[in-house]
């Protein structure tokens, strides 16, 4: 049994090996060509993902004695599977980054530049609010003064409401 766990794991070298190659050449590929290889990337990815199923009912049938040591190959290889997935969805978000520049014809500082952009609006608009804050804040004071007069008792201001 354990021959069929080691021919299974051959193939899972030769597919995660190619798998490594295409996303490497990902990101420097355009158009259909680039779409096209996405595809199938995405389709070894299943055959791995189903060559590790395979490999695992493999383990369920080798006796118990030697069947830690394919355990841990098995985990070995989910973590690399689970890399590759990780490396593949990366070098996809980097396609469409490129894809997304090029439509709008955006190079990679302008984004930079917006944010900066963002930042300086967002801080004439919060001294903007305090300008207004404090001219509400006197208006209010002036209302307010205006209807008490201010008397000097023993060198302090009491205020004193107006008569009506």
């Amino acid at each position: 049994m354990s021959s069929d766990f080691e021919a299974y794991e051959q193939d899972f070298g030769t597919l995660t090996a190619e798998i490594t190659n295409k996303i490497g050449r990902i990101p420097k590929l355009g158009g259909e060509e680039k779409t096209q290889l996405v595809l199938n990337v995405d389709k070894q990815l299943e055959e791995v993902r189903e060559l590790m199923e395979q490999m695992d009912l493999e383990v369920r049938e080798i006796p118990i004695q030697s069947r830690g040591m394919y355990q841990n190959r098995l985990k070995s290889y989910k973590g690399e599977m689970e890399k590759l997935e990780k490396d593949f969805k990366r070098s996809r978000i980097a396609y469409s980054d490129e894809v997304r520049n090029e439509l709008l014809g955006e190079d990679a500082g302008s984004s930079e530049s917006q944010r900066a952009h963002l930042l300086d609006n967002t801080e004439k608009l919060e001294r903007s609010s305090r300008r207004l804050e404090a001219g509400y804040q006197i208006a209010v004071e002036t209302e307010v003064c205006s209807r008490i007069q201010i008397h000097l008792v023993s060198g302090e201001a009491v205020c004193v409401p107006l008569p009506q």
